[in-house]
Formats: structure tokens, sequence, C-alpha cells
């Protein structure tokens, strides 16, 4: 299985989500690829968010390597499974999409919790420390639930 995290910038919610679900699957023993991206170009090449990492960190999740990229046309072939952090996420993703099949790979991350309500994932950029707990929190909450759907 392959799966792709992505978010607006690829600094905050996606590599926490790459981070996580790499993590927990190896807890587990399940086989998985995972990676993350973003749907801008804003920061490609960039480490992800020292409040991300700094938070992440400090609940056991190491994503200090990761490094963004930006989603391209040729993720669709490449992973199995795209999870998107919000709505304006699966838009712009759904704006690359070649057809109906690339489009059936993608959902919201929070579906895995909240089948069919397409809530999002805020983003904690812009906002204080608590965001990027409630953020990790949700996420953590969802990568959970999506690798119990595969055991």
């Amino acid at each position: 299985m392959k799966v792709l995290m992505v978010c607006l910038g690829n600094i905050c919610r996606s590599p926490v989500a790459e981070g996580l679900l790499r993590q927990r699957a190896e807890e587990q023993g399940i086989d998985i690829l995972v990676d993350s991206a973003g749907t801008s170009n804003y920061h490609i090449g960039e480490e992800p968010d020292s409040r991300s990492v700094a938070h992440a960190k400090s609940k056991g999740t190491d994503i200090s390597l990761l490094r963004c990229r930006q989603f391209s046309v040729e993720d669709f072939d490449a992973f199995d499974q795209i999870f998107v952090m919000d709505y304006s996420n699966y838009e712009n993703v759904g704006k690359i999409a070649r057809n109906n099949v690339d489009m059936k790979k993608v959902d919201l991350l929070l579906n895995q919790l909240y089948p069919g309500e397409n809530q999002s994932v805020p983003d904690p950029y812009f906002g204080g420390e608590e965001g990027f707990d409630q953020v990790y929190n949700m996420i953590d909450a969802a990568v959970n639930a999506y690798l119990k759907k595969l055991s």
C-alpha cells in the first residue's frame, strides 16, 4: 500500500500525517509506503514548519528529516490512496486529476473518522500552539482509524 498525505504547503499538516502514519504502521507491523506533498510550490525543499517539528517531537513523532515537495500528476500513478487535509486541497488536487480514476484515490483524511462528513483538518499555521496540538490529535485519530481498516 502506498499513501500520500496532502495539504497546502506541505509544512504543517501533511508532514505530521506522513510521520504519524509511517510510525503507527511500523508499530503495528503494517507494510506501507508513506509520503507527503503540498498543492502549492511555496516551500519546495524546505523542512516542515519548526512548530510542527517541535510539537510532533514532543509527542514522540520525528518529522525533522522530511522535506517539502509539490503534488504532481505523477502522484496519481505512484500512490494507491491520497488523503487531503481540507476541501481546498481536494479541489486543488482535482484540478490536476486526469479523470475519475485519479479522483477515486482522493479523500479527506478525517473521513476515516467521520465517513462522508468531509470535515477538514484545520491549518494551524496562523494560530497558536494549541492549534498544533489539536491538529496532531486529529491526524493521529484518523491515522489509527485508517490502519484499523487495513488490518
